[in-house]
């Protein structure tokens, strides 16, 4: 009741507009809309919040709820189609799922409030350096599962970007309430006019501060937009030490089938349709890589072995086929699939199925069709590919029980077969002839078409949302060529989800100076360079089959600030300015 009394008075409703100004411009300056005016504007709704609640903590708490809420339902509303058609729970138990979620991994609304309150009545100056100590602080220590940022929107301009080199998203947010908090103090012209007489007198204290506030914001945007326009100039020019050839195939493969479709039936459609979408692409225009999404085939793997094939995952066919494209093109080709094994500490004892852990497994096939490195999804998915609790997998049939994977390589690629082969085929294979060939006869049916094996390269594979977490990717060793992200984005319906994904993935692409390969299994795919840029802006559509292929840029190995030092000049920032603060509050005590 006194919820609703709330929403009703004026109170209520001017609270109610600020947190749709908030998520509503958020909401526009994101992907796909990408209108990045709007996010200057953004933090308007928490700023309004905060001033008329200055020093009122538990109603500063209340609002950040209501920020939380509404930011996730505008923004974030394919959550709540995630958690049942990928958690498979009920309308019920889906919709407090998405309530909780929003405000608990929402943290930051309720924390910056608060944090920006309480040090507005403490230092009572210096408010868009403390609107920017606040913003960062509460992105840095609240928990996140889908980490996104302020400094995301910002960095639909090109140029203020390229600064996540050596900030990442968070300095991007840092700027952004900077900036925004200022224009929010000049948003009524009488406020300016009243500063004219304090200007106009040189030697008065209050025009000294002026000044100094001017250039200090001045000085803040010569920073950003100087030091963003130096470097995206400096990338722009360097020249790639060499180009590969990629394909993506984008299959538009089945979920579940809860449906009542028959699932043989669907799966030997994907097969063909995946092997016809391969030779149309490559019939006369070889590649280096062919990537396949996350899901790509799913429910099965080509490991093997005694567990897989006691798991009944192992599939024959799926590892011909795999096999057949890969030796007929002369292609490697990175495909996702299940795999499984036992720990080693278990072997010696008597094994049982709880013992047994299943991964998100993305594996490369090389030219000649030999199965080589893998990687193991690390990062996995709550609510989809684990559940927090174990009493929690009785609720949903749909989320899996995975296993995370622990070794963070790269994955070597091999050189493409180049000139004509020794010896022609008689009949170039496909699908149909799995059923009668396994993977070895493959290998020797093509054995004219097999070459000398030479790496001559290496990527960063990123299984899914792994993408969005800077911290993270940086973990990887060594110096990849590009990085190549699968993931399987239809679980999320023909939303803006899978723009988003893309676009919190982004940024990975500027801190590491790679491209990113971005395969999906229903859209969008996209590839994306060293500057963050989308190629030829060109995405694939949503929920079709489709391919898009690039020439992708190697750019030389240079270990950038980000990957060096990660998040050092946020926390610099954050020790800096938090110690000023205290100095000055305790000699103006």
């Amino acid at each position: 009741m006194k919820l609703a009394r709330f929403l009703i008075s004026r109170e209520g409703f001017i609270s109610v507009l600020c947190y749709t100004v908030t998520a509503v411009f958020s909401f526009l300056s994101f992907a796909p809309l990408n209108l990045p005016l709007f996010v200057w504007f953004a933090p308007f709704g928490l700023f309004i919040i905060e001033k008329r609640n200055r020093g009122e903590w538990k109603k500063l708490i209340y609002h950040g709820f209501g920020f939380a809420i509404l930011f996730y339902i505008v923004s974030f509303h394919w959550i709540y189609h995630m958690t049942t058609v990928f958690g498979g729970f009920d309308w019920y138990l889906a919709v407090p799922i998405f309530i909780g979620s929003a405000i608990l991994l929402n943290f930051k609304f309720p924390v910056y409030l608060l944090l920006f309150s309480f040090l507005s009545i403490k230092v009572k100056r210096f408010f868009p350096l403390i609107a920017s100590f606040s913003i960062l602080f509460a992105e840095f220590f609240t928990p996140q599962v889908f980490p996104w940022y302020f400094g995301n929107v910002v960095a639909e301009n090109h140029i203020l970007a390229q600064n996540a080199e050596y900030a990442s998203a968070y300095g991007l947010s840092a700027f952004l309430f900077f900036v925004s908090y200022f224009l929010f103090y000049l948003r009524k012209p009488k406020q300016i006019s009243q500063f004219l007489p304090y200007i106009l007198s040189k030697h008065n204290n209050t025009a000294k501060r002026i000044y100094g506030g001017v250039f200090l914001v001045a000085s803040v945007n010569l920073v950003f937009f100087g030091n963003g326009y130096y470097l995206y100039e400096k990338w722009e020019n360097v020249k790639p030490i060499a180009e590969r050839e990629v394909l993506i195939v984008q299959p538009d493969a089945p979920l579940e089938f809860r449906d009542g479709r028959n699932p043989l039936e669907e799966i030997r459609k994907l097969m063909t349709r995946i092997d016809q979408m391969v030779e149309r692409e490559l019939n006369e225009n070889p590649v280096d890589l062919v990537v396949l999404p996350e899901s790509g085939i799913p429910f099965f793997t080509t490991h093997d072995s005694e567990i897989t094939r006691a798991l009944r995952i192992y599939w024959h066919q799926f590892e011909t086929l795999m096999a057949i494209i890969s030796l007929r093109h002369g292609a490697n080709l990175y495909f996702n699939e299940l795999d499984a094994d036992i720990p080693a500490d278990k072997l010696s004892n008597h094994v049982s199925r709880s013992d047994i852990r299943t991964y998100n497994s993305s594996v490369l096939m090389s030219p000649n069709g030999e199965r080589k490195n893998s990687y193991q999804k690390v990062f996995l998915l709550i609510f989809g590919e684990y559940m927090p609790f174990e009493w929690m997998y009785a609720l949903s049939g749909q989320t899996g029980q995975f296993a995370p994977g622990t070794k963070l390589d790269l994955i070597p690629y091999y050189e493409a077969r180049k000139s004509p082969v020794q010896e022609v085929v008689k009949k170039d294979l496909h699908w149909e002839d799995t059923f009668v060939m396994s993977p070895n006869s493959v290998r020797e049916h093509y054995k004219g078409n097999r070459i000398e094996e030479k790496v001559i390269g290496s990527f960063l594979p990123l299984i899914c949302y792994e993408v969005i977490i800077s911290e993270f990717v940086r973990k990887f060793e060594g110096d990849p060529d590009f990085i190549v992200n699968v993931t399987n984005d239809k679980w999320y319906g023909n939303s803006v989800e899978s723009y988003q994904h893309h676009t919190l993935g982004r940024l990975r692409a500027i801190e590491f100076r790679k491209w990113i390969v971005r395969s999906t299994n229903s859209g969008t795919s996209v590839f994306t360079d060293h500057l963050g840029r989308n190629i030829d802006n060109e995405f694939t559509p949503i929920e079709t089959t489709a391919t898009i292929r690039k020439k992708v840029s190697v750019i030389p190995g240079e270990m950038t600030f980000y990957r060096l030092y990660g998040n050092l000049l946020s926390y610099l920032f954050m020790g800096i300015v938090g110690i000023s603060f205290f100095v000055y509050v305790k000699r103006n005590q």
